[in-house]
């Protein structure tokens, strides 16, 4: 019986399936974006990027991502714009740094901006030479503009307004025009680049940010805050630190502030991470299941957070608690302080009954953190590795990369599915 010749429709058609399941299953190797070639496709943006290119800011861009850029169009630059800055007291890096928020904004994000606008952390704040959480801006929306960008001061201070958007790689880097440089306030004018940062005290950056002081006090009750720097020294460490609305909006039954010292010290520990992760790389994490600094002293696969992207934001599920990252607080690595809508309650010690969070009073707690002497090793905590983009190992970009594709891979075997029953009768 002699075979049926494929039409060259079809054939058509079928080398084009295959060619996207080819592209989906081998897809390119992501790169890291270069801020540098984004502006190079922008003339009215040259100054600028002259400026950065020559600043080691453009360094410190290299491995950061979920960054959205302010950038100053030629005609809005100040002729010397190192003068400019040094005439408010200020280094022209540190200006700079100032315009990197490191959060992605897009245009969309912008129009959704409450009444009483959204305080962003800079990079500037990273180098601890901002007082307080002068080192973030408050972006709020502003009639027929796209937004204004201001210091969070109680005093007067420099500003700009979003006159428009350049760019953007989506979830990456966001571009956005702006009519000026932005100089912070509260400048020390003793501090310099050249001054090693001084050791990050976690309570410190929270009773500075003015939203977290019952989880401040907490910590230094506790002596938990204690614990953090040591973890600092390894793999670093990314606090959820729940905002005084978020313990204002805790139910009745929960117990929280009437635990045993050491129950409310597992808790505590539960809002840590034993490893370095900025926004980004929670925002791709590649295994959600994470461990957290109580899993240390418990038994594995306990007292863990699911931490996924859901809705363009960063949720945080405890099995009892579904929480979202609302902001960042503090990024320098080895440090990341994130602020969560929710308390963290783990279902190992609160469970969920008729609609209310109870505390379990049977669940006992993991046992308590043993003392050390300075010569005493520290245990190798039971945790996930850095991110890969920390590491810079082939082996774990390539597990990234893989991963990173299941859900693509997975689209287009759908529409193979639905494609080949049309694809059959052409055969």
């Amino acid at each position: 019986m002699r075979g049926r010749q494929i039409p060259p429709a079809a054939s058509r058609l079928v080398l084009a399936v295959a060619a996207m399941l080819f592209a989906a299953l081998h897809p390119p190797a992501a790169a890291g974006v270069d801020v540098a070639a984004v502006l190079a496709g922008f003339p009215d943006l040259a100054d600028f990027a002259r400026l950065l290119a020559s600043s080691p800011v453009a360094g410190e861009l290299a491995g950061r991502s979920s960054l959205t850029l302010l950038a100053v169009p030629n005609s809005y630059l100040p002729q010397s714009p190192s003068a400019y800055a040094a005439a408010s007291g200020a280094d022209i890096a540190d200006v700079l740094r100032y315009h990197v928020l490191l959060e992605y904004l897009a245009p969309a994000d912008l129009r959704r901006l409450p009444a009483s606008g959204k305080l962003v952390t800079t990079l500037f704040q990273t180098t601890g030479r901002a007082p307080a959480d002068l080192g973030a801006v408050n972006v709020t929306a502003a009639g027929f503009s796209m937004a204004v960008v201001r210091s969070p001061a109680p005093f007067p201070g420099s500003n700009a307004t979003v006159v428009g958007a350049v760019t953007a790689v989506p979830y990456n880097l966001s571009v956005l025009a702006v009519d000026g440089l932005i100089v912070p306030s509260g400048f020390d004018l003793a501090a310099s680049e050249s001054r090693p940062p001084a050791a990050v005290n976690i309570t410190r950056v929270l009773a500075d940010a003015r939203a977290f002081n019952v989880a401040a006090s907490m910590l230094e009750a506790s002596g938990v805050a204690d614990e953090f720097v040591a973890d600092e020294r390894g793999a670093g460490i990314t606090v959820f630190a729940p905002t005084d609305d978020a313990f204002a909006g805790l139910p009745a039954g929960d117990r929280l502030q009437s635990l045993p010292a050491d129950r409310k010290a597992v808790v505590l520990r539960f809002h840590v991470l034993h490893s370095y992760y900025p926004l980004g790389s929670l925002e791709s994490i590649v295994n959600p299941v994470q461990p957290t600094l109580a899993t240390e002293f418990s038994q594995a696969g306990r007292f863990t957070l699911n931490i996924t992207r859901t809705n363009g934001s960063v949720a945080i599920d405890t099995g009892v608690v579904q929480a979202t990252i609302t902001r960042t607080v503090f990024d320098q690595n080895p440090v990341a302080v994130f602020a969560v809508s929710k308390v963290l309650l783990p279902k190992e010690m609160f469970s969920r009954r008729d609609s209310a969070i109870v505390a379990v009073a049977s669940a006992p707690p993991p046992a308590a953190m043993p003392a050390e002497s300075p010569e005493t090793a520290r245990t190798p905590p039971t945790k996930l590795s850095s991110p890969p983009a920390l590491r810079g190992t082939a082996g774990d970009a390539n597990y990234t990369a893989a991963s990173a594709t299941k859900p693509t891979i997975g689209r287009w075997c759908i529409a193979l599915f639905y494609l080949l029953p049309l694809l059959l009768p052409l055969v």
